[in-house]
């Protein structure tokens, strides 16, 4: 047991620097999130928009889920609710009430994602995981306001271990081992071709995608480098010895591993979340070095700063309830004992949640027991082009049919219908989530988005262009399939869907 213990404390025990900075980084991306989807508020929350209330609870709501962004179709109604998500994760970022903080951003996250799922991806997952162990981590010990009020930090303790710790490494490690072994198609395995079908996918192509996708041999190299990363590199996490230097090469190669993702393909904050999730991973003596050498000459007047901003500062959102107990429900140490439990059993599940969804050598999870994930939202699924990537590739056309005569393309604001591709076809796209949201279209499976896809388009052209309505539109998707060997295939016109008489 002793040896099991040394060999725990050694593989699980972070710094709690690290985890500060890993907070900051959660609360900001949280805050550009918030920016990125409040540009879409009519469009992707309300009832006027792409999925009303009502198609939501019809074809995809989950009965364990809850979302208090379901309570009103309004688009005001998500602008309050968007804008107290900004306060609490504005407070995540700055240490201010830090546990608060993080478990108001946790609920608002799941209520945000649970409003609209058909837009989500797997950074979305990964950053609600964050949230879920980072409740149970003190990680706001430095760099925040309540560190300010604490013990001077040369007096504090700057290393930690516990179950939450030991979750977030594990989650970290599950993350990439399971995506390996989703990934088990011979283009990824054998083939080394996965790449290749990746860059041929026009919808997320990147300008230094398009730069290497003529070297197929370099595509194949990357392809088995991407596979082996992700299936062997995790393990470095889990050897006791040397583990700072085996932490650091697994912090600087998932770095630039998902640097390369981002200037290659359109993933939007995907590579911003799992940066984030490893900066919590660096070791104290690399946090010694960054001390030392940036963020010494920084501290002092950043806790003065601190100390001058948050002065006498009371939320007012703070409720102070007085309870007359003559002693509390539980003690320090059974409340510890009871929250490490929790974590362990929620860990536990979320291993088998996580191996059995990605090998078959692992029992799959009852139907019974599905339901503490999705309540929860641990629920999880780590398969970025997997098994294999996604041939199907193509581009748009929203062929409207006004009163005026000619067709007219809504996607290309409102220029003459012209089916050739377009010479960037990703720059199609508003954002990210509207990409997604486009692709979950193109699925049969989704094919009750599409009318009202159409409805909300054809609402918001001719409400800024009453001169010159649209009576009819078509969604007509030119799809291009991916062929081998950079051959390429007739891109062949399909309409997913026609509006004339728009739907209620």
């Amino acid at each position: 047991m002793n040896q099991l213990q040394r060999y725990l404390r050694r593989v699980f025990t972070v710094d709690l620097r690290a985890l500060s900075i890993m907070r900051i980084w959660v609360g900001g991306i949280i805050l550009i999130d918030l920016a990125i989807r409040a540009t879409d508020l009519e469009a992707h929350y309300s009832n006027m928009g792409v999925l009303p209330l009502h198609v939501l609870h019809q074809f995809g709501w989950n009965p364990y889920h809850f979302s208090f962004h379901t309570l009103s179709g309004l688009w005001q109604v998500q602008a309050v609710l968007f804008l107290i998500a900004a306060v609490f994760a504005g407070c995540l970022l700055l240490g201010y009430k830090t546990r608060t903080a993080t478990i108001a951003s946790w609920l608002l996250l799941l209520s945000l994602q649970n409003r609209n799922t058909f837009i989500s991806q797997g950074g979305d997952d990964l950053l609600r995981m964050l949230l879920f162990w980072g409740m149970f981590l003190p990680w706001g010990r430095f760099y925040s306001y309540d560190a300010v009020r604490s013990e001077p930090p040369a007096l504090q303790q700057t290393t930690y271990f516990s179950a939450a710790t030991t979750a977030y490494i594990l989650q970290i490690f599950l993350v990439y081992f399971c995506t390996a072994l989703l990934k088990n198609a011979p283009e990824w395995t054998t083939e080394g071709t996965a790449l290749y079908y990746a860059l041929s996918l026009d919808q997320i192509l990147m300008p230094v995608g398009r730069l290497i996708y003529p070297y197929p041999d370099l595509l194949k190299f990357l392809t088995h480098f991407t596979w082996y990363t992700e299936l062997l590199l995790p393990f470095l996490l889990l050897i006791p010895f040397y583990n700072h230097l085996f932490r650091l090469i697994v912090v600087g190669v998932l770095f630039f591993f998902h640097i390369g993702i981002s200037l290659t393909l359109f993933v939007g904050l995907f590579y911003l979340v799992n940066i984030a999730s490893i900066s919590g991973l660096l070791p104290p003596k690399a946090m010694d070095w960054a001390e030392k050498q940036l963020l010494s000459s920084f501290r002092r007047p950043l806790s003065g700063q601190f100390q001058r901003i948050f002065k006498g500062f009371r939320s007012p959102a703070q409720l102070q309830v007085n309870f007359s107990l003559r002693k509390p429900l539980l003690s320090s140490s059974q409340e510890r004992y009871a929250r490490e439990g929790f974590v362990g059993f929620i860990l536990l599940y979320c291993i088998w949640w996580n191996l059995s969804g990605a090998t078959s050598a692992v029992p799959a999870m009852p139907a019974s027991t599905t339901w503490l994930g999705s309540l929860l939202r641990v629920d999880q699924r780590w398969g970025m082009f997997a098994p294999a990537v996604f041939k199907d590739d193509g581009w748009y056309v929203m062929e409207g049919h006004t009163t005026s005569g000619p067709l007219i393309d809504l996607n290309r604001e409102g220029k003459k219908a012209d089916y050739a591709k377009p010479a960037s076809v990703v720059s199609m796209f508003k954002n990210d989530r509207w990409r997604k949201y486009s692709e979950n279209c193109l699925f049969v499976h989704y094919s009750f988005l599409r009318p009202y896809y159409c409805n909300y388009l054809v609402r918001r052209w001719n409400e800024d262009h009453p001169q010159n309505p649209v009576k009819e539109l078509q969604i007509v998707y030119m799809k291009e399939v991916t062929l081998p060997d950079y051959n390429e295939a007739e891109p062949l016109r399909e309409v997913l869907c026609t509006c004339a008489n728009l739907p209620e």
